[in-house]
């Protein structure tokens, strides 16, 4: 690995420290490095949104020191643009820093292209693209709900050795199939720890009574939403009970519903804090209602079923990646089948 290479990637490993943290803002990391020993002066990543960008970190830790033969690496390129913060390439200016490493370029319109060109005006030698793959994965979910509007899509379900998700159950009462190993249900809250939201459909809601949180891995839990056309949402469900004490920490439950929905129920719903979504058509407007999550800042969204929403999902074509689980215990009796994948 070259030398330039090196220092982007430690760029990038710091950006990600912050993963699941900086929505709607993406993940940046920068590193200010001396050219003439190759030390590195100073370092900084993004923590999150309103808090300083990772180039303002970077050049503070740098503080005192000679920065007139250093580098700036960052993995996206600096704004230029007054928002919550000041512009992070008017700094990089007035510190003096001849050169400049971008990643990748900021596809925000606010951004693109702006700060590159200012940096350049200013005599900043600007190189771009090194290793441009590996920061646009990382920041996929913002590359995703900048360019289409929509949150970045994970399906996920696991599946038996003849492809159920699960045993035919006529009450709530009755368990689900245990299908993923314990390992794999880790693994499955690591999942949910990177993604702004989860949303299941009404029949999971209530035949499960989920709890959609993350409680076995490290980092936050994902906002939870429903997708219940009727607006039958149990008053004594996890959810629901957990929105009625919603804090600044904890948001209250997303309930997607049809606005002809019992209007009894859907007064119960808001006098419990559960933020409502209404559609009137009579057909969901899918691609609306991820449109309108994404203006509230949801930029990856994890979808865990039932069957029923993931179908609606795959058929519509809106999903970037799915994650499947293949058990080796067979069901052997009649079941819910599991999704066809495109």
């Amino acid at each position: 690995m070259s030398t330039k290479r090196q220092f982007m990637r430690r760029a990038l490993d710091l950006a990600r420290l912050a993963e699941s943290c900086t929505a709607p803002n993406p993940m940046v990391g920068a590193v200010v490095v001396d050219e003439r020993d190759g030390r590195i002066l100073g370092e900084g990543y993004h923590h999150r949104a309103g808090e300083p960008h990772a180039e303002v970190l970077a050049i503070r830790a740098a503080s005192g020191k000679d920065l007139t033969h250093s580098t700036l690496y960052v993995t996206l390129e600096p704004c230029s643009h007054y928002g919550k913060t000041p512009p992070c390439a008017d700094l990089i200016i007035e510190q003096g820093i001849p050169r400049v490493i971008i990643a990748m370029q900021d596809p925000f319109p606010k951004v693109s292209g702006r700060g590159i060109e200012k940096l350049r005006r200013a005599g900043i030698e600007v190189e771009i693209g090194l290793m441009q793959k590996e920061a646009e994965s990382l920041n996929r979910a913002f590359l995703t709900a900048v360019c289409k509007q929509r949150p970045y899509i994970t399906l996920k379900w696991a599946e038996t050795a003849d492809g159920y998700i699960d045993r035919l159950r006529y009450q709530p009462d009755e368990p689900a199939l245990q299908i993923s190993s314990p390992w794999r249900q880790r693994m499955v809250h690591k999942l949910r720890s990177q993604h702004d939201a989860i949303l299941v459909g009404g029949n999971t809601l209530r035949m499960d009574n989920p709890k959609l949180n993350n409680r076995l891995w490290w980092g936050p839990s994902p906002q939870a939403i429903v997708l219940s056309r009727s607006a039958r949402i149990p008053i004594d469900c996890f959810l629901r009970e957990q929105s009625r004490l919603a804090t600044s920490s904890h948001k209250p439950l997303i309930a997607i519903c049809s606005a002809q929905a019992d209007q009894q129920d859907l007064l119960s719903l808001e006098k419990d804090r559960v933020d409502l979504i209404l559609y009137g058509d009579s057909n969901l407007p899918l691609a609306d209602i991820l449109r309108q999550l994404c203006e509230r800042g949801i930029h990856s969204l994890l979808v865990e079923g039932g069957r029923q929403v993931l179908d609606l999902f795959i058929k519509e074509r809106l999903f970037d990646r799915i994650e499947r689980e293949k058990g080796r215990e067979y069901l052997g009796q009649e079941g819910i089948k599991a999704p066809n994948l495109p």
